[in-house]
């Protein structure tokens, strides 16, 4: 088969949806060599993503196009180069198609990661909210079939847009092969060292925004006085000020930021930490969750919405928004070595689920389906 994608995340976008983009076309230039892939993007940073080149191109807009005409080209004109090229399926992996794909004779599929910004709309300006919405809804009417990356992902298509739940077919994420390996000790040590970080610390991983509710992390430890450090890694947001006010207000110092980290030590830094703290209020899947159950690294996050189908039984889950509640878990957490061992092992046991020539099995046969 000839299998395209909108592929401007994977050469573009450093975390979530860019992750997600090169994990399913790297699992597909693996275990499916004998199909071509075809990669449509705006532009490409091949210091991020260099697809192998035995099976796949990567095609941009002509040359001299400005960042405008790029969007116009990748919204309105990709149709007609895609007939073009002889595609049989298009796979928009970020939310989004093409306008006009059926012009383009291919079937189409659509990955929808979540749609926090209906259920949330607060916490989007009404200008990004219109657009999310303009874009979601369209992709999800007009794809032949929709992929969810969790069942509450499929639970919100079905509710907000009355998409028809036979349409959606859940396909998990994998996450990077990275994280399956185990560093030594003294790899770990020399990290701990360069980076300056304590002995035993928690880990918190994920843009610092108000859904991600770092500032309820930071008062659990503080108001209950629990004395193992913080590390923080992700890309700070307007709400990062409020939670280094906090910090700045109450004088404490065990919170280290960590900023502009390669991705090569984020698996060592899940090996280092105690557990992962991760207190979203909501996501469309947390790849975080299984990023530290695949490196051995217990956690605590929210209850209900996607999170147990990320982080299975044995996780620990409180109610995010609870300082109490999230500091109890913590505690009862560090303070039980066998629990983390038997959260250590069971976490490994779940994350199998997500391994990536099965996912990737799995969404080969939605292509096969949609062209048999």
């Amino acid at each position: 088969m000839k299998i395209a994608f909108d592929a401007k995340r994977a050469f573009l976008n450093r975390s979530g949806l860019g992750n997600y983009s090169r994990d399913v076309i790297r699992g597909l230039q693996q275990y499916f060599p004998e199909n071509h892939y075809t990669l449509y993007t705006p532009a490409a940073d091949t210091t991020l993503f260099e697809p192998n080149r035995q099976n796949t191109s990567t095609i941009l807009p002509p040359e001299g196009y400005g960042k405008i005409r790029q969007a116009y080209w990748r919204t309105f004109q990709l149709p007609r180069q895609i007939k073009t090229d002889g595609q049989d399926i298009y796979h928009g992996l970020s939310n989004e198609l093409p306008r006009h794909i059926h012009r383009a004779g291919v079937k189409s599929v659509v990955t929808i990661h979540d749609l926090i910004f209906m259920r949330y709309p607060h916490w989007y300006h009404p200008v990004d909210r219109e657009i999310y919405q303009r874009k979601f809804s369209a992709a999800s009417y007009t794809a032949d079939q929709i992929i969810a990356v969790s069942l509450q992902t499929k639970a919100d298509l079905v509710h907000y847009f009355g998409v028809p739940p036979e349409r959606v077919q859940v396909i998990y994420q994998s996450c990077n092969l990275a994280f399956y390996t185990r560093h030594s000790i003294e790899e770990l040590e020399q990290l701990r060292k360069t980076l300056q970080l304590p002995s035993e610390f928690l880990l918190y991983v994920g843009t610092i925004e108000a859904r991600k509710n770092l500032l309820s992390l930071v008062k659990a430890l503080h108001e209950h006085a629990i004395g193992v450090p913080l590390v923080v890694l992700g890309r700070a947001t307007g709400y990062a000020k409020l939670v280094k006010q906090y910090i700045a207000q109450h004088s404490i110092r065990q919170v280290h930021f960590l900023e502009q980290i390669p991705f090569t030590q984020f698996p060592m830094l899940y090996q280092m930490a105690q557990a992962l703290v991760y207190p979203s209020v909501f996501e469309g899947f947390g790849i975080p969750i299984l990023e530290a159950l695949v490196s051995g690294t217990p956690v605590i996050t929210s209850l209900g919405g996607c999170f147990a189908e990320a982080g299975g039984t044995e996780s620990v889950y409180v109610n995010p928004q609870n300082v109490e509640q999230l500091s109890d878990a913590i505690q009862r957490v560090l303070g039980n070595t066998e629990l983390r061992q038997n959260m250590q092992q069971a976490g490994w046991e779940h994350a199998k689920k997500f391994d990536a020539e099965v996912l990737t099995r799995q969404m080969m046969k939605v292509y096969t389906q949609l062209v048999s």
